[in-house]
């Protein structure tokens, strides 16, 4: 694909994708124009880098749809001061807009290879205020931390308490929670020490983050 076709694949995304799906913040359209998506999708999958599909990245992982993706950075309304924690690396995109919408992005992903090779795509980008974890953070992850957003890129079966509690006061988390094929995307906001204000973004789909189960069913 020419450098030509793929700005216009990028602008087409946006207009006809992402802007339709009530993603308006001039910042966030502007980090799409910016950070090439392309980049951060394997080879064989290039070629749909724009279009209106999950992108698999190995590991039974894939990139969220661009729709997705920018109703999560709208939803977060990241300040430049904020320090933002992501659940879920994946490729490295969602992690690249972060970074450029916050001060500073703490990234924890469970497959080492995913990893580092966010890492090369980060660098190669001049990415530099982005920290990047192994580990599985399903149950949660440096729970001594706090943070002014948190960005959960897998499902989970409830609002983990776990992420609700590293909110710093007036923090958002990100969540997308239920059972397929009928989940709700929710925005968490920490309003006092043991308060929460939650509301509900819209329906979507979204895989499971890795190693969560989901809570049993009782049979009576």
């Amino acid at each position: 694909m020419s450098d030509r076709h793929i700005e216009v694949a990028r602008l087409n995304m946006i207009e006809q994708q992402i802007r339709p799906w009530e993603v308006l913040d001039p910042r966030v359209l502007d980090t799409f124009k910016e950070i090439p998506r392309e980049v951060f999708v394997p080879e064989k999958y290039r070629k749909l880098a724009f279009a209106d599909v999950e992108i698999p990245i190995g590991h039974g992982q894939s990139m969220m749809k661009p729709i997705l993706e920018g109703r999560l950075l709208q939803a977060l309304s990241l300040e430049a001061s904020d320090s933002v924690l992501e659940i879920g690396t994946g490729s490295g995109f969602v992690t690249a807009c972060l970074a450029r919408l916050g001060a500073s992005v703490t990234s924890v992903e469970i497959f080492e290879d995913l990893k580092f090779a966010a890492v090369h795509r980060l660098r190669d980008l001049g990415v530099d205020n982005v920290r990047l974890r192994v580990g599985d953070a399903a149950g949660g992850w440096e729970a001594e931390r706090t943070f002014d957003a948190i960005a959960i890129t897998g499902s989970m079966p409830s609002i983990p308490d776990a992420y609700r509690n590293q909110l710093r006061p007036g923090g958002r988390l990100f969540v997308v929670t239920g059972k397929h094929p009928a989940m709700r995307a929710w925005l968490v906001t920490r309003v006092g020490d043991t308060q929460w204000s939650e509301e509900c973004l819209f329906e979507t789909d979204l895989a499971r983050l890795e190693n969560v189960a989901d809570a049993p069913e009782f049979v009576f």
